[in-house]
């Protein structure tokens, strides 16, 4: 069941709509009328407004979709465990269904960060409904419990049982979701620091203040195991665009590059002094990289 918030959508400005999926509502927003559509992603602790650069360049040729995972934005938070495990395998099958329910054809994928996995999870899942892949500074899940190497190794999955005490998880989680806190993180990951505005400070703080947003931080960031890219691509049978911010700081780009000798990868693009969220930080590079993609 599909409920539409906006009743003046143009290409330009994107609707507000919510989506039922497993009991549970979903937001998105969509713009555009015609043109083969394209699905955008988020990161973690983002929302589709993260993308509110790109929708009403991409949406001019293309009908265009950015979705809020659960646990994330303005969609539902339902606790951990109950219905939902904040995994990869559940994010991919939401991006299938969405695919299948509410766009109702293949499109084009793209991802930021962890929205990268989810990406190629839908993929993997079912490829008939994924025209590309586009994936945009790809987490590299660096703290998976494969990649912890020795002192990490042994310390981290500590730190993460920790974490999974409620007063101690919750705290630490009060502590994050900070406007100062989040403003340093984000000049730590934008190279442009004149792209971190209130505005986009306001974009990640307002939904880590709702109920059940804790529960789900700390579900993903506990969990050291499921898929890497490097389990994923090789999987994948559909072009695959990486691009990727040079000053990156969490996901270097040299990893990055790497992932380039997956066969499904038919372009690597480095991007210049850019960082981790090139969607947000470059759009004057990314709305016509991915336009050019698209069309290919």
């Amino acid at each position: 069941m599909i409920i539409n918030e906006s009743s003046s959508s143009t290409e330009q400005q994107p609707s507000t709509q919510f989506w039922q999926w497993r009991g549970y509502s979903i937001a998105y927003q969509t713009a555009g009328t015609s043109g083969t559509p394209v699905l955008l992603i988020h990161g973690l602790g983002a929302s589709c407004l993260h993308w509110r650069k790109n929708i009403g360049i991409l949406a001019e040729q293309h009908r265009v979709y950015a979705i809020d995972l659960i646990g994330f934005g303005a969609s539902a938070k339902p606790k951990p465990g109950e219905a939902i495990d904040y995994r990869f395998e559940t994010w991919g099958a939401q991006i299938n269904d969405f695919c299948g329910e509410v766009i109702g054809e293949g499109a084009h994928l793209v991802g930021n960060s962890i929205g990268c996995l989810v990406a190629l999870q839908a993929a993997v899942n079912q490829p008939e409904q994924v025209k590309s892949l586009a994936l945009l500074d790809c987490a590299l899940r660096l703290q998976h419990e494969r990649k912890l190497k020795g002192f990490r190794r042994i310390t981290f999955p500590y730190v993460q049982k920790l974490l999974t005490y409620p007063p101690i998880g919750h705290f630490f989680f009060s502590k994050l979701a900070q406007p100062q806190v989040i403003r340093k993180a984000l000049l730590k990951a934008y190279s442009r620091q004149e792209a971190v505005t209130d505005e986009l400070v306001d974009i990640l703080l307002k939904p880590a203040q709702d109920e059940g947003a804790a529960d789900v931080f700390l579900s993903f960031i506990t969990n050291s195991t499921g898929p890497l890219p490097e389990d994923l691509l090789p999987q994948i049978s559909v072009p695959v665009l990486l691009a990727w911010g040079k000053n990156d700081p969490w996901e270097p780009f040299e990893q990055g590059k790497a992932l380039a000798e997956f066969p499904a990868v038919k372009q690597f693009v480095p991007l210049e002094d850019i960082g981790h969220c090139p969607q947000d930080e470059a759009p004057e590079i990314i709305n016509p990289l991915l336009n050019d993609w698209f069309t290919q």
